[in-house]
């Protein structure tokens, strides 16, 4: 057997056990191997597929991250609509569902199941392959996001090759857990933290970057088939066991009942295990199983007569409201924060609630030693809805003076936030170096905000180019290092020097830029110095750069503090240069998209030559694309490029345009 056929061999038995393993964990919650396992094999598929990138296989692990972002998202019309429910907020309304359904057929059957709170989209399998996902939009026409759906983990890349086709519906959600750290990291950056999981599912799937989807951590439960070809269907029920035989992630806990008691003692059970579940879900949903009787039943206009929707009622508590803290952020913003007697909701102890900003207290009319109305926000975020009981007149107004630098607090006309000016507030500066140090920034291993903290009381730092000078001995003599953690931590900080600009940018913290953006901004001016001395008209001229960004950035590089900063931080050697500079603009405004293994061009090398001289690269073809750069075993995007009539090159004829 030859080296290749070696390979190949290899490759196929890695895919098929990682895949397997995949499948136990992220669909049936268990596990036959440990992570650092999982992780040896996954690291040799990598190994093994960088050295023979065309035995790449389309279900292979490592392509979960697919296709490059994109600039926007193609329409899919959907062949079956994705209608919505009745929903339904009382038993008495379910047991009317149930009494119209008996009129019209005879012992009917249903299916009882929780209504995951998240977004609907379509999978479409062709042959075994998922060829199209895409999400509910109106219910007739929705938006192309396969390339960010291939990145929920448990959504099978392929399935069972007989079936002709078979397009399934299914919810994407965000775990708890992960909605929690993210709206964490969120607040750490001043950013405005998604409200609910659903938010944060819908924002995430709409990525135009699949990387950034897939650190999101996206889960789905099927619970529909849409349409098939190949197999018989004649209920509810036995579709999601076909669907669960298939591979897919099923909506848990569906059962079929028979009676109205039936249901309704479901839905308790439901609701009242809906707090220990790692999702969210919003209701309990109630279907006619057979679907001959669904047809006799049909639908009205808007809905199904066939199913219904029973909608919890969102859990509400008074208690008092002891307190008001004002926290100030990084960026100077001082964030009001209710502190009130603990309740229980929504399955936690709560005793804390943002009150994002002056104008909302004074919507709420809330003041301390008030009783307050307070719910959890989707299940999760504990919200404060106003005063049911006042103790105090009027409400509650935020100081004039920064309460922790005292400095006169201001207000600009675009934004309800009030902000602490002074930028050498001590507040600012922890966060800021907090954030600079940070994994998404300069990413220092082992500095994080327990050791900013120290390194501030000690007067070793007081802002983030002091870090640069700190030396082991200044740390050892610190309680809580030692040799080899001193040692760690200053060779973390010399190696963050080289790190790219995009992230030293992204570091400074300027309003309203993330990470996306500064890479943006470096890949258009290509150093920090042309950065800083452009114009905001002409930062405003990058793709997807607004006037509020443009003048953040200007702003921000014209201040006296910042551009002190930024010297100190080149004389002591911070990277401040960007590698990617446009070479000419010959490509400007076109868009191409690659597909196929080409003979000599890896498709990053491919991408960064389109970027270098001004073009863009898209993960998926559409009528704005300009050329489909075509290699072996080119799928499903050469053939729509061909039924859009777009230019198709060669890797031969690519070069030329190069030259």
């Amino acid at each position: 057997m030859s080296e290749k056929e070696n390979a190949k061999k290899r490759i196929d038995e890695l895919v098929d056990t990682l895949n397997y393993h995949a499948h136990l964990y992220y669909v049936e919650d268990r596990n036959e191997i440990s992570d650092y396992d999982y992780d040896m094999l996954q690291n040799e598929l990598k190994k093994l597929e960088a050295e023979n990138p065309e035995l790449i296989r389309p279900d292979s692990p490592t392509q979960r991250v697919g296709g490059e972002a994109v600039s926007g998202f193609e329409k899919v019309t959907h062949k079956v609509q994705m209608g919505s429910l009745q929903d339904v907020f009382s038993f008495e309304e379910v047991r009317e569902f149930v009494d119209r359904v008996r009129e019209s057929v005879s012992d009917p059957k249903f299916v009882v199941e929780p209504k995951i709170d998240g977004l609907s989209v379509s999978l479409e399998y062709h042959d075994g392959q998922l060829t199209v996902g895409s999400t509910r939009g109106d219910g007739f026409v929705g938006e192309n996001v396969t390339e960010n759906l291939k990145t929920v983990r448990s959504i099978p890349v392929t399935i069972d090759s007989t079936l002709p086709m078979i397009e399934v519906r299914g919810e994407v959600y965000m775990p708890r857990n992960v909605f929690l750290k993210l709206i964490k990291e969120q607040e750490d950056n001043d950013e405005q933290p998604f409200k609910n999981p659903r938010n944060a599912a819908a924002g995430s799937l709409r990525q135009k970057d699949p990387k950034i989807a897939a650190k999101r951590k996206l889960d789905i439960f099927v619970f529909n088939v849409q349409q098939i070809e190949g197999r018989e269907l004649s209920a509810h029920k036995q579709s999601l066991d076909m669907l669960k035989e298939l591979g897919f992630k099923t909506v848990p806990d569906y059962k079929q009942v028979t009676t109205i008691d039936e249901i309704i003692a479901r839905i308790n059970e439901i609701g009242e295990s809906r707090f220990e579940l790692p999702y969210d879900i919003d209701g309990v949903v109630i279907k006619v199983d057979d679907f001959k009787h669904r047809d006799i039943l049909g639908a009205t206009a808007k809905v199904p007569k066939w199913a219904v929707a029973y909608k919890f009622p969102p859990e509400e508590k008074n208690t008092k409201l002891l307190d008001i803290e004002l926290n100030v952020g990084r960026t100077g913003a001082v964030t009001p924060v209710a502190v009130f007697e603990p309740v229980f909701l929504a399955g936690t102890q709560v005793s804390r609630a943002t009150l994002h900003n002056q104008d909302l207290i004074i919507e709420k009319n809330i003041n301390i030693g008030d009783i307050i109305r307070v719910r959890k926000a989707g299940d999760i975020i504990p919200e404060v809805l106003g005063s049911v009981e006042k103790n105090s007149e009027g409400s509650f107004m935020l100081p004039d003076e920064c309460p922790v630098c005292h400095a006169k607090l201001v207000r600009s006309e675009e934004e309800a936030a009030v902000r602490c000016p002074n930028v050498e507030c001590p507040a600012q500066i922890f966060r800021s170096i907090v954030h600079f140090a940070s994994k998404g920034a300069m990413n220092i291993d082992g500095l994080g905000p327990q050791i900013v903290r120290l390194l501030l009381d000690n007067e070793l730092i007081t802002s983030v180019a002091d870090l640069y000078h700190i030396k082991e001995e200044d740390l050892i003599a610190l309680d809580s290092f030692k040799e080899k953690s001193a040692h760690n931590l200053v060779t973390a900080i010399e190696k963050s020097k080289s790190n790219t600009l995009d992230r030293l940018i992204f570091g400074l913290g300027i309003r309203n830029i993330g990470q996306a953006s500064a890479k943006l901004l470096c890949a258009k001016f290509g150093g920090l110095d042309s950065i800083m001395s452009a114009t905001a008209e002409e930062i405003s001229e990058i793709d997807g750069f607004g006037d509020v960004m443009a003048q953040s950035v200007y702003s921000a590089f014209h201040e006296e503090h910042m551009i002190a900063l930024i010297q100190r931080l080149k004389d002591c050697g911070v990277n401040t240069e960007y590698e990617k500079v446009q070479q000419d603009d010959r490509f400007a405004g076109k868009t191409f998209v690659l597909t196929g293994t080409l003979p000599t061009l890896k498709r990053n090398d491919a991408k960064e030559l389109i970027e270098k001289f001004g073009g863009k690269a898209s993960g998926s073809v559409s009528k704005k694309t300009d050329y489909v750069l075509a290699g072996e075993e080119a799928g499903s995007k050469l053939a729509k490029a061909e039924q859009f009539g777009i230019k198709i090159i060669t890797e031969e004829e690519f070069m030329e345009m190069i030259k």
